[in-house]
């Protein structure tokens, strides 16, 4: 996976007022959003009053910052992290990864995968690996197990999906909207250019038009050994996080989209 560091800028003041214009906010607009005055909040940009570690979190909030950036804003503040960042082995979080393999196992013939904050899977089910093998790709193991590569690469599954550019071009648009959510995640924005490095991808942007107001769902759909694979995705966020990790998982299934698509999974999964 690609370096997911945040870059943190010197000061409390440069953090708050870089994220301040990231979210579109005038100085005004945010002291009225966050209930103080626009004295106090110039203050705090220019460094000449000092934050206490509630008013960070307050305006953090505000702002809608991501758990991971609302630990960077407290540092540069001068304060500890409000939330921990444990791996998804960590037996802290064996609770919320107990949920994640009920959930992602709970329905068998339902290809399943969680993926965390740089696109990289970190749980899937059998039926997920199964629909993969079903295409007759071997991914090279440069790509790993990452869904933006495994869909943009030449070598991932790209060449087994039908009407590639359209789903694609869903995608992309889902990358850049996670980046505008998290503007300076140095890791999404590099994994972001390297995606557009491959063939074809950069069009993707102009491509016209992204699904239409006409199109309900945009299928997933794999040629495959059984006959062609038709999918609809499914994303799930885990509600109310209170650890970075937990914070940034995304868990996505791929719903059946016809009966064929069914019975295939029927066979495949339960033979």
């Amino acid at each position: 996976m690609a370096d997911t560091a945040v870059v943190t800028p010197a000061s409390f003041g440069e953090e708050l007022r870089r994220w301040r214009d990231a979210r579109r906010y005038s100085q005004l607009a945010l002291a009225a959003a966050a209930a103080v005055s626009q004295r106090h909040l110039s203050f705090l940009e220019t460094g000449r009053s000092k934050p206490s570690r509630d008013m960070v979190l307050h305006l953090a909030r505000t702002l809608e910052l991501p758990l991971r950036d609302q630990n960077v804003l407290l540092a540069t503040a001068g304060y500890a992290s409000e939330y921990a960042e444990r791996t998804l082995d960590d037996p802290g979080l064996g609770e919320v990864r107990h949920i994640l393999e009920t959930v992602v196992n709970a329905r068998a013939l339902i290809p399943a995968y969680v993926i965390d904050r740089g696109w990289d899977i970190v749980l899937a089910n059998p039926a997920f690996v199964q629909i993969t093998a079903l295409s007759g790709i071997d991914v090279p193991s440069h790509i790993g197990l990452n869904a933006v590569r495994l869909c943009f690469h030449p070598e991932g599954i790209r060449p087994a999906m039908v009407d590639w550019e359209r789903f694609a071009a869903v995608l992309l648009h889902r990358l850049e909207r996670d980046a505008l959510e998290r503007p300076f995640d140095a890791g999404l924005a590099a994994l972001i250019e390297e995606a557009r490095t491959y063939p074809d991808v950069a069009d993707l942007s102009d491509r016209d038009p992204l699904p239409s107001g006409n199109d309900a769902m945009v299928p997933l759909v794999l040629e495959t050994r059984a006959g062609q694979l038709r999918f609809i995705s499914m994303i799930a966020a885990i509600g109310g996080p209170f650890d970075v990790t937990v914070d940034e998982l995304r868990l996505e299934m791929l719903l059946p989209a016809d009966g064929h698509t069914e019975t295939v999974l029927q066979r495949e999964i339960c033979s």
